[in-house]
């Protein structure tokens, strides 16, 4: 490889190199958002480069968009795709049932209508992403900014119902400024520490006026592929409850990652 990669970024390669194997000739297939979905798309882009594999990538960002270009992948929208064969993606943080907490790059409303436009979706993370109980990475919700502050104290109110151990709201921001989405919108951060019932939060904070959509994935991810530092890389498929392991090399050389920073 072209950098020497520390230990989580060899975790997050070998998830991702695992992942784009389920990807065949003539899909249409969701990509991700983040540093972990960085890896996949250019891994996508080496198989599109070396094998002549053709695909039709459907971006959940600007910044994947511009990148799967950047690798040679044929970039297309969701409108023009209709629906997906596959979806790959990171997560933030995600539990033995494969619930999700996403979000943490910022694109997690077009990642979850993406995901949701597709017949599977795999996620690709690191042994670190795994937790009993969901809710230590704060939980993105993205909020129009007509009036952002009312809609926070909303969900104040809904979260003293509900089965949290922390109930602080922050606004993310973006140097001096509130983070805007692609949508033109912002994003709470909900610092729950654990949520006791993820599948009641996600549909409670979605009744709150203002709220476009909330960073809980539930009953979306079908796989989880998930990389260590020495090559392993385990797939779990929640569908057939089956678990594998395997090994792989990690390659002296690739072009495709000289310029390698997410």
């Amino acid at each position: 490889m072209s950098r020497e990669l520390s230990p989580i970024d060899k975790a997050k390669f070998v998830a991702a190199r695992r992942a784009v194997d389920f990807v065949e000739d003539g899909m249409r297939v969701g990509l991700g958002t983040g540093s972990t979905a960085a890896f996949m798309v250019r891994c996508l882009g080496e198989r599109v480069q070396q094998e002549g594999l053709r695909i039709r990538g459907v971006p959940t960002s600007s910044r994947t968009a511009a990148l799967a270009r950047e690798v040679g992948i044929d970039v297309v929208t969701l409108d023009e795709a209709r629906w997906l064969d596959l979806t790959i993606d990171g997560a933030d943080e995600f539990d033995g049932d494969l619930n999700l907490i996403k979000g943490g790059g910022g694109a997690h409303l077009q990642e979850k209508i993406v995901a949701t436009a597709s017949d599977q979706m795999i996620v690709i993370t690191d042994a670190a992403k795994e937790v009993e109980t969901l809710g230590a990475f704060p939980l993105p919700v993205e909020v129009i900014r007509f009036g952002w502050r009312a809609t926070q104290a909303l969900i104040g109110e809904v979260l003293v119902g509900m089965d949290v151990l922390g109930r602080d709201i922050t606004l993310r921001m973006n140097g001096d400024a509130p983070y805007v989405t692609d949508e033109g919108n912002h994003i709470l951060d909900l610092h729950l520490k654990r949520i006791g019932n993820p599948r009641q939060m996600a549909m409670v904070l979605n009744q709150v006026a203002g709220v476009v959509e909330n960073g809980l994935f539930i009953d979306i991810c079908d796989r989880v592929i998930v990389g260590h530092g020495d090559g392993r890389v385990e797939t779990r498929d929640i569908n057939e409850g089956t678990s594998e392991e395997v090994r792989l090399e990690f390659p002296e050389e690739s072009n495709l990652f000289n310029d390698l920073t997410d």
